[in-house]
């Protein structure tokens, strides 16, 4: 197996494990009607100041104050809520990483799409999770070695996201875009080669998986090697599993490394987490669940709240919306499984991805010119940057009105089901 395809066999587990963690956490906040009502009373104050047109206030080269922008931009998040919920759900991936395009192609800054992700994130997370019912498999001493790192990371990923707006909020969204453009890029095309694979037959490419959730193959693994060097101290984990240890290095490097990622591309700590604890670290799948649990708290609400929140990076009304629209989306989705083949779904899959890829790398160009690091005439890279987010918008329309056909084509069935 090349090591292309390792690091997307990687980085699919990683969004199918956020994918589920999305799915149960929408799951808990619908059942329980406190939490309803909860959500209900913070979207009460968007609505009171809907009349507020805070639109002078926002841009420009200084920190976001209002909570609130327009109507338009609020329901276009229950928009970009509702299809990264669809496409969480229903495909049981990927979601997630086209949420911060989305608002940036909506004309959201970078930095504030960001800020205002990580936020919702939190919020979900703070609402949805019900943590005395895992901590039963929380490894307290791994989770506390991780939250260090993690904290650290959120640090040096903010840090570098303020230094760049700070230097020009142009400059910032040119990097956001080429971080997204780069692992969308890479996800997209493997994921397409993989759906056009599957339409041919079996792959006999990738390992199988153990029960609980390590990679099995005839050669040494990586969490084994990891495992053999001794620096100490030593975390023991896992003892109902026979027992492991890893050096408190390793954890606190790998949370520095999510840290950082979550908090320069606002997708959460959870996408990376359970492929790092499982597939690098060697830890046992129900160990890491837990574990998972309380670092997606502390490394998002850390790096929302200390990160950007408190400079103003945070649009709440987005968030908020944003939340309303992903907890119907996740829903519909993946009822909507019940009735799709799952070679469809594969590559619906590849196709969402590469239109968020598309969508970042059209605004690069203009981007480019703006920073006088190239030299195209205007109308050639407004043209490129129109044309990807209108390649984006028709292939999620289409996206949305396939599942919402499929969901009330198939009513009947699905009430049978339920």
């Amino acid at each position: 197996m090349s090591n292309f395809r390792r690091v997307f066999m990687f980085l699919e587990a990683a969004s199918k494990a956020h994918a589920k963690w999305e799915y149960d956490i929408s799951l808990n906040i619908i059942k329980n009607r406190k939490k309803m009502f909860i959500l209900l009373l913070l979207l009460l104050p968007i609505v009171a100041v809907s009349a507020i047109n805070a639109a002078d206030v926002i841009g420009g080269h200084h920190a976001y104050a209002p909570v609130f922008y327009s109507n338009t931009i609020f329901f276009v998040s229950i928009a970009v809520g509702l299809a990264a919920g669809l496409i969480t759900g229903c495909i049981g991936a990927g979601g997630g990483f086209i949420i911060t395009p989305a608002l940036m192609a909506a004309g959201v800054k970078g930095i504030l799409a960001v800020g205002t992700d990580m936020f919702h994130i939190f919020a979900k997370a703070i609402m949805g999770t019900t943590i005395h019912k895992k901590l039963g498999n929380v490894s307290v001493k791994l989770a506390i070695a991780f939250l260090v790192g993690s904290a650290g990371g959120t640090v040096i990923g903010g840090s570098i996201n303020k230094a760049l707006y700070n230097k020009s909020p142009i400059l910032s969204d040119a990097f956001i875009s080429t971080i997204y453009t780069l692992l969308l890029g890479f996800l997209g095309f493997y994921a397409m080669a993989d759906y056009l694979r599957s339409r041919k037959g079996p792959s006999s490419e990738g390992g199988a998986h153990d029960a609980h959730g390590s990679m099995a193959s005839g050669t040494p693994s990586l969490p084994m090697n990891i495992q053999a060097i001794r620096i100490p101290p030593m975390i023991a984990f896992d003892e109902d599993y026979g027992g492991k240890e890893i050096s408190w290095l390793f954890i606190a490097l790998g949370g520095g490394v999510v840290g950082i990622l979550a908090a320069i591309m606002g997708v959460g700590g959870g996408f990376i987490t359970f492929p790092m604890f499982v597939y690098i670290f060697g830890v046992s799948t129900a160990t890491t669940v837990g574990t998972d649990i309380l670092q997606i708290i502390f490394t998002a609400g850390f790096s929302s709240i200390g990160q950007y929140a408190i400079n103003g990076y945070v649009f709440y009304s987005l968030a908020m919306g944003m939340l309303v629209g992903s907890l119907i989306g996740i829903q519909i989705g993946a009822l909507t499984t019940k009735v799709v083949k799952g070679i469809q779904i594969r590559g619906f899959y590849a196709i969402s991805i590469l239109a968020g890829f598309i969508n970042r790398a059209t605004t690069l160009p203009k981007k480019l010119v703006e920073l006088e690091y190239i030299q195209l005439g205007k109308p050639i890279v407004t043209g490129i940057e129109n044309v990807g987010n209108i390649i984006f918008w028709i292939v999620i329309g289409i996206f949305g009105v396939w599942i919402f056909s499929k969901f009330f084509g198939n009513m009947g069935k699905l009430r049978e089901d339920a």
